[in-house]
């Protein structure tokens, strides 16, 4: 047996989905040679006639007439896959000539040699049926097409381009979209938190009404809640994309969560593609996909699990509805669920990014490209697209980054880069944004006596989530009396010097001396902060040497950016006498 060669007829229901097709290929793969073996038992050019030995070269030409329209008529009543296969692998039969010396007529069909092997389906190959040897293991298994089936390389990419070419001529990319925090969020029923039970949830999650988005699996013991706007998202992308689900989860999850996303089968068929059927611990990868690179487009909330394939992905934004996806984030908020809150269904993140996936569409199937269609890269798209987002903006950092390391590497810096952005080190004319934290920087008062844009880092984030860019004024940046405020929301950015610089801020008279201490051991930190939070006088010394000198102002800001100072105010001690007692206790914190 042998897998079709060319891709189905267009007219084919299944022909522009890879894995489908090819589950269908191979179902009627394996009942055409079963019907084969029937017709070959019964063929009646087997048996020879006695009493017309010596017959004359007309009647021998009538029976090889006779026979070849048995066949025919065999062929006809087969079912529709099996003569959808029979066609595709009719370039291979050879008919054989009729031996002289014999009676009647035979025809072979002639199948290619393994190996190489193709593939092999339950431990058999499929075009030959040997069985798998220990060096026939070299392939990749697909056991969300067919339990058992593993392909060879040469196969696979032979069926993505065939894939391929079905896909283009549809006007069709592909796209991988993840479960968890991006089409859905879950949890099970013991995480629960008391808000949540008091509000009712799980009896709420049992009430059959049109369009619900909050479902209970009874046999899991969970709850799942369907991402505003994700129904229209489907259907709108259908049109565009051959669909695959593709999540770290259980296969019977993945499963359940299919059946909800798409009732009636309609959208991704037997394309769900679980932790099971991965080649990597912890990593996703395209190599389990029939759909070629060059066409593929994710849409995950993870970065790390696509190390190998950051260029096809487009970062979701988390959807976090459960109070139990908040503690695993470490957001102190209340959920969604507890609020009785959701994200809107015109502007979401799935609006948002639906938008997003149309023009990439539309960019990659531009009539006016010169280069065809089989030569297009959409990764090549992806990066067009996205670096319009911050485009004719000149951005230049103040104390958002970690002293002592180059701006250049950290991950804020890489994203506004590829967002389209200029970034540089030192302000000048032509400088359109400032990024900072608070305004007690020299480069924030730049910004503001020079009419530039002052926003803080969320708005970076923020245009990266939403593919365009975001007003300023909704991102700005907080006043040193304020910001005591704004450091619970911050996001951490330095572990490291978290601990020297929150001691720093709340260190007694002796500044310098404390600040060792606080560096060299966690206990002196937390007996610095201590004596600030006693001796008025001495945090009040210890403010000023921070406003004097540029070390303190450095250390003070980077207070606010470490993960555990971002609930800290250096600022404070030098603003409010209720800031220092604020700022001595961040110190103890901080240790």
């Amino acid at each position: 047996m042998s897998l079709a060669a060319e891709s189905p007829s267009p007219s084919s229901p299944s022909s522009s989905s890879g894995s489908d097709d090819f589950a269908a290929l191979l179902d009627a793969e394996l009942e055409l040679t079963s019907a084969a073996d029937s017709a070959s038992a019964g063929d009646p050019s087997a048996a020879t006639d006695d009493d017309d030995e010596g017959g004359d070269e007309e009647e021998e030409e009538e029976d090889v007439v006779v026979v070849v329209e048995q066949e025919d008529a065999i062929v006809e009543q087969s079912s529709t896959k099996r003569r959808r296969v029979e066609d595709q692998h009719r370039h291979q039969a050879v008919v054989m000539k009729s031996d002289e010396d014999t009676v009647g007529s035979s025809k072979d069909v002639k199948i290619d040699e393994c190996p190489p092997h193709p593939g092999f389906f339950g431990g058999l190959c499929y075009r030959c049926g040997r069985t798998q040897d220990e060096e026939d293991v070299p392939g990749v298994a697909f056991g969300y097409i067919h339990k058992g089936l593993r392909l060879g390389t040469t196969e696979i990419d032979r069926l993505r381009g065939a894939d391929l070419k079905n896909l283009l001529r549809e006007r069709k990319l592909v796209l991988i979209l993840d479960l968890d925090h991006t089409l859905i969020n879950s949890t099970k029923l013991f995480d629960l938190s008391a808000a949540e039970n008091e509000l009712g949830i799980q009896s709420a999650a049992k009430e059959v009404v049109p369009d619900r988005s909050l479902f209970t699996l009874e046999t899991m013991q969970m709850l799942t809640k369907l991402r505003p706007f994700v129904r229209r998202f489907l259907k709108e992308a259908s049109d565009m994309f051959e669909m695959y689900i593709y999540t770290m989860g259980d296969k019977a999850y993945a499963i359940e969560i299919a059946k909800l996303l798409d009732p009636d089968n309609v959208y991704f068929g037997s394309k769900v593609i679980s932790n099971s059927d991965c080649t990597q611990r912890h990593q996703k990868g395209l190599d389990v996909v029939l759909g070629d690179e060059s066409v593929a487009v994710i849409l995950d909330d993870t970065e790390y699990v696509w190390q190998k394939h950051k260029e096809n992905l487009i970062l979701m934004e988390r959807y976090h509805y459960f109070a139990s996806s908040c503690r695993q984030f470490g957001f102190g908020a209340r959920s969604l669920s507890e609020t009785m809150q959701d994200e809107r269904e015109n502007d979401g993140a799935l609006a948002t990014i639906l938008d997003v996936l149309e023009r990439i569409h539309t960019i990659f199937f531009d009539p006016d490209d010169q280069k065809p269609l089989s030569s297009r890269d959409v990764r090549q798209v992806i990066k067009r697209v996205r670096q319009e987002v911050l485009q004719g903006c000149k951005l230049v950092f103040t104390r958002v980054f970690p002293l002592h390391q180059r701006p250049q590497d950290q991950m804020l810096w890489k994203m506004a880069e590829q967002l389209g952005a200029v970034c540089c080190t030192d302000v000048d004319s032509t400088v359109t944004h400032v990024v900072a934290l608070d305004l007690g920087t020299e480069k924030a008062r730049w910004a503001v006596s020079n009419k530039k844009f002052l926003v803080h880092p969320r708005w970076i984030e923020a245009a990266n989530f939403r593919w365009q860019r975001q007003q300023e004024e909704d991102f700005p940046v907080a006043r040193p009396k304020e910001k005591g405020k704004e450091n619970a929301a911050d996001a951490p950015i330095s572990k490291e010097n978290g601990d020297k610089n929150a001691a720093d801020a709340a260190s007694a008279k002796k500044g310098n001396e404390n600040v060792a201490d606080a560096a060299s051991t966690k206990e002196g930190s937390k007996e610095n902060a201590d004596d600030a939070a006693n001796s008025e006088e001495g945090s009040k010394e210890n403010a000023d040497d921070a406003a004097n000198t540029e070390k303190s102002k450095e250390n003070a800001d980077d207070a606010a950016n470490s993960e555990e100072g971002s609930k800290e105010n250096a600022d404070d001690a030098a603003n409010a006498e209720k800031s220092k007692s604020d700022g001595a206790a961040s110190g103890a914190t901080g240790s």
